[in-house]
């Protein structure tokens, strides 16, 4: 989750008390500075601020911490809570304390990846309310019939007075045979919901990465230049791949262009240790969904993470259909060169990572 900064130095008692119940107030979201800023479309070094005593955050910014925690918890925050922290904010203030592009690229998509984690983690408690509802709807009515069952092998010289005393045994069951159809279908859609929370969790700890990378920008982990995973552009406009080119070629890996989606499939039959792919959607003849597709049926390159660039603009329709073909990252051209420096410098630490530690280890 990463950790908070230390409280700053020099700080008034009002500002380090304040500080302090904060602190207290934020680790309780159980979430990153980073993905909360995000999530509120604020600055995160503003927030580090607050947190760590240097600068005096307005009060909407408490009281957003406060709903978000309540909402986090599924209870309310107490009357004493909101005054204990007005108060502490009222002496902070009479104490008189001291109040990129591609960040706010990754930072967006950040947020977009943080909402679609919160509306599938809902989505799946509700679903598994239903489910767990209709499971109990179903053993009420296998006890009914059972009973119902047992009722009739005792007294069958008396099945049809029975049968005329109980005239909704049929319904019974024609409502238990629905129930168990609903049950699987909700049980579908309780995995699917976890699915969506899984894939949004991942792609939020990679962002946080890669904004890292923006930010803090360095080399790749030091490794003999052979030993240097490949990078993969596939784009059928020559104009593109020069492009290309000329902003991945810092990081000092070897790129490998090709124009078409099928020329792609080629290199991968020739090449195996690609830590990225980076492919424009909208291509003749096999277009980066297809060719990916393609890429995710080979168990040999099924775990080759690919980047879609697209010149359509990013939309959840475009964005979903992306994911669904298995992409891992979705930009929208013209893109940012320190944007997608960054990108590419993470999976190939990734790759280098799982190199040197494979799963099963």
């Amino acid at each position: 989750m990463g950790e908070l900064r230390p409280l700053g130095e020099g700080l008034t008692q009002e500002s380090r008390a304040l500080a302090e119940a904060l602190r207290e107030l934020f680790e309780g979201l159980e979430v990153s500075v980073r993905r909360y800023a995000a999530r509120r479309q604020r600055d995160p070094g503003s927030y580090s601020r607050y947190l760590n005593g240097t600068r005096l955050p307005p009060w909407p910014v408490i009281t957003e911490m406060l709903a978000d925690l309540a909402e986090h918890r599924g209870t309310a925050v107490t009357t004493t809570t909101i005054e204990f922290l007005r108060e502490l904010y009222g002496y902070a203030i009479d104490a008189g304390s001291s109040p990129n592009h591609a960040v706010q690229i990754i930072e967006q998509q950040l947020a977009d990846a943080d909402h679609v984690s919160r509306r599938s983690s809902v989505r799946g408690d509700v679903l598994g309310d239903a489910l767990l509802e209709r499971k109990h709807r179903i053993a009420d009515l296998e006890v009914r019939l059972n009973q119902m069952e047992a009722t009739l092998t005792a007294e069958r010289e008396r099945a049809g007075q029975l049968a005329a005393a109980h005239p909704d045994v049929s319904e019974l069951l024609g409502e238990r045979d629905l129930l168990r159809q609903e049950v699987t279908r909700l049980g579908i859609e309780l995995r699917v919901a976890r699915e969506q929370r899984a894939d949004a969790e991942a792609r939020c700890d990679l962002l946080e990465r890669q904004l890292e990378a923006v930010e803090s920008p360095g080399d790749l982990p030091v490794v003999p230049h052979r030993s240097m995973p490949k990078v993969l552009v596939v784009d059928d406009q020559p104009d593109n791949l020069l492009a290309m080119k000329a902003v991945l070629e810092t990081l000092d890996q070897e790129l490998v262009t090709v124009a078409s989606g099928r020329d792609a499939l080629k290199a991968l039959l020739h090449h195996n240790d690609f830590a990225v792919i980076i492919m424009d959607v909208q291509m003749p003849e096999m277009d980066g969904y297809e060719t990916a597709a393609h890429i995710r049926r080979r168990p040999r390159n099924r775990d080759v993470p690919i980047i879609f660039l697209t010149a359509m603009g990013i939309d959840p329709e475009h964005t979903a259909r992306g994911y669904a073909a298995g992409a891992v990252d979705y930009i929208s051209k013209p893109f940012d060169p320190w944007a997608l420096r960054a990108k590419v410098a993470v999976f190939s630490e990734i790759y280098l990572e799982r190199r040197l530690d494979p799963p099963g280890n």
